[in-house]
């Protein structure tokens, strides 16, 4: 016969029983047995990663505690959340969903929007699923293309980015100007001086795009200061990082020791070539930071995602580590707004990038129409931002 506190005893397993099993979790949710790959911590393993309250918790092996939410891992690469410090994701208020599914967990519009439509641009940024931030042009109009918006240096009103900047000062982190010969002509030092002019009392960096300039590469890396950005770096044609024997200017690593940023910039219209790439790889010149200059067409380009931007470097012999800082912590250094982003370090943000780097045979696209043949790829395969699974779309 059961007596009545083996009735209470045995009413309370079976109410405990009852409890959902994620009340009783130790995290809010845990990625498990990934190949967990952080360059900010120098870690290259096999690893659970622990979340709670959207913050990182323990990055472990093996870790022996319950959670609400379980991602398998195995078989995959796990790593910070992707920065893409070069999109122009904020033309759209769809882009940035967009982005997050490719684990792009920040970004960066670099230009869209100059003194007279940096509002909308910001207001774009600041509704963002994810950690969104502007570059203002130096332009007023913002990226004129076709046709370039410095043409005229009327465009290029100190005074009204420095506004324009004020008024935004929550989500603008930088300056940009476009220098190509097609955007700015002979009128690019000069906009880059005023770049300049415009970013200093914020003490912000500017982004240069280079390409087919008016004005010798060397010239304009003289004016830049430690923090500034070059992107579009394998740009072909005159002007650029080689000299017309196929030579890296010495300028160039003289710039990134002085602490230049070079920033790979893919795009879809005269930014790089397979054989600048392959000669400037060659002589030491691989990327800071890998950008995409996204776009909601990019899908459908020789763009596609920053993963797949990512993977063209190991045609060249990048390591594999060495790929995924340049979208991560190194990303995360060029501005302070990124501070805390970028690295899997307990305590930060559990904004996590989970891919999947494939083993086959993958045809990559220049801008130039030229393809090439690579044996792996990366493809986004789940996104994790503040602890919290990214629905898959």
């Amino acid at each position: 016969m059961i007596n009545r506190r083996q009735l209470v005893c045995t009413a309370g397993a079976a109410l405990l029983a009852q409890i959902p099993k994620a009340f009783a979790a130790t995290y809010d949710l845990i990625i498990r047995g990934g190949r967990v790959i952080d360059p900010s911590i120098g870690l290259d393993a096999a690893r659970d990663v622990a979340v709670s309250g959207g913050r990182i918790m323990a990055v472990a092996a093996n870790i022996a505690s319950d959670s609400a939410v379980t991602i398998d891992a195995r078989g995959k690469i796990v790593t910070p959340g992707l920065i893409d410090i070069h999109t122009h994701a904020g033309r759209s208020a769809d882009g940035p969903p967009m982005c997050l599914q490719d684990g792009v967990t920040g970004w960066v519009d670099a230009g869209t929007g100059g003194a007279d439509n940096m509002d909308t641009v910001a207001a774009i940024a600041r509704g963002a699923p994810q950690i969104g931030r502007c570059l203002v042009n130096i332009a007023r109009s913002g990226v004129i293309a076709p046709g370039g918006e410095l043409h005229d240096l009327n465009a290029a009103n100190v005074a009204l980015a420095q506004a324009a900047i004020a008024r935004n000062r929550d989500v603008v982190i930088g300056v940009k100007a476009r220098l190509s010969d097609n955007v700015a002509g002979a009128n690019d030092l000069e906009a880059l001086r005023r770049a300049q002019e415009a970013a200093a009392p914020f003490n912000l960096p500017v982004m240069i795009h280079i390409g087919q300039n008016h004005t010798p590469l060397r010239a304009i890396l003289a004016l830049l200061k430690r923090g500034d950005i070059v992107t579009h770096i394998y740009a072909p044609g005159m002007n650029g990082i080689l000299d017309d024997k196929g030579i890296l200017l010495p300028e160039v690593m003289a710039a990134r020791r002085r602490g230049i940023v070079f920033d790979f910039g893919n795009g879809v219209s005269d930014h790089f070539d397979w054989d600048t790439v392959e000669k400037a790889t060659r002589q030491g010149l691989w990327p800071d930071t890998f950008s995409t200059d996204w776009n909601t067409k990019s899908k459908s380009s020789g763009v596609v995602d920053l993963p797949n931007v990512m993977s063209k470097f190991f045609m060249f012999g990048m390591p594999l580590n060495q790929i995924v800082a340049g979208a991560t912590v190194n990303a995360a250094r060029c501005f302070p707004a990124f501070d805390d982003r970028g690295t899997l370090n307990v305590g930060a943000p559990a904004d996590i990038a989970i891919m999947e780097l494939r083993e086959g045979t993958f045809e990559f696209l220049d801008n130039y129409k030229g393809t090439r043949t690579g044996r792996q790829r990366l493809f986004p395969a789940e996104t994790v931002l503040n602890g919290k699974r990214v629905q898959r779309s």
